[in-house]
C-alpha cells in the first residue's frame, strides 16, 4: 500500500540537527520501536509528511526540512519571566531543565529554563527544536488502511491497529 490520506505508516528514523557546520545526531525510531502515526491529519510536521507521500513498505528516504519548514524559527519575543511566588514552596527549577505549563485555556506546552535571578524564573518557550534545519533519514516499514476507529479518535492505533490508549 502507498502511503496517503488516513493511512497508519510505521518507520524508522534517524535524525540529526547541525551544530558548528556538522551533523549531530538527536533521536531514532528503530524497527523494535518504530514511529507510527496517521497520515494526513495533521499529527505530524506537514513538510515531514509531504517527504513521505507515495512511499511504500520498504522504501528508504532521505530528506532535509530546513527550520522555517519543521518547527519555526526561534522567536526571541518567546522568552519571558515566570514569578518566583508562582513557584511556591517548590524547590527552584534548574538552568536547562523543562517545566510543564498551561495557560488559561488548558493547553499545555514546555518551558526551558535559562535562568533564575532574584524575582523570577526566565523561561524559552520556543519549542525545543525551534531554528533547527532537521535531517530524517529512515525506512517504511508498514502501511495499511486506517480503522474507523482511528479515524474517529484522530490518531493510530499502533501499527497493527490493536494498540489500547
Amino acid at each position: 500500500m502507498t502511503i496517503q490520506s488516513n493511512s497508519v505508516v510505521a518507520l524508522t528514523y534517524d535524525l540529526y540537527t547541525k551544530e558548528n557546520e556538522q551533523e549531530v545526531f538527536v533521536e531514532k525510531a528503530d524497527e523494535q520501536n518504530p514511529l507510527v502515526f496517521l497520515y494526513g491529519v495533521g499529527m505530524m510536521l506537514p513538510k515531514f509528511e509531504e517527504n513521505l507521500a507515495g512511499l511504500n513498505i520498504g522504501d528508504l528516504y532521505d530528506f532535509h526540512l530546513v527550520a522555517e519548514d519543521a518547527y519555526g524559527l526561534k522567536d526571541e519575543n518567546a522568552i519571558t519571566e515566570l514569578p518566583l511566588d508562582m513557584f511556591g514552596d517548590m524547590e527552584m527549577p534548574e538552568i536547562g531543565s523543562v517545566l510543564p505549563l498551561q495557560d488559561n485555556e488548558g493547553n499545555q506546552f514546555r518551558a526551558k529554563v535559562n535562568e533564575v535571578t532574584e524575582s523570577a524564573v526566565v523561561v524559552d518557550l520556543n519549542h525545543p527544536m525551534a531554528g533547527q534545519d532537521l535531517h530524517f533519514i529512515g525506512k517504511i516499514i508498514s502501511v495499511r488502511a486506517a480503522t474507523d476507529e482511528e479515524l474517529a479518535h484522530g490518531h493510530a492505533h499502533g501499527a497493527d491497529g490493536h494498540a489500547g490508549h
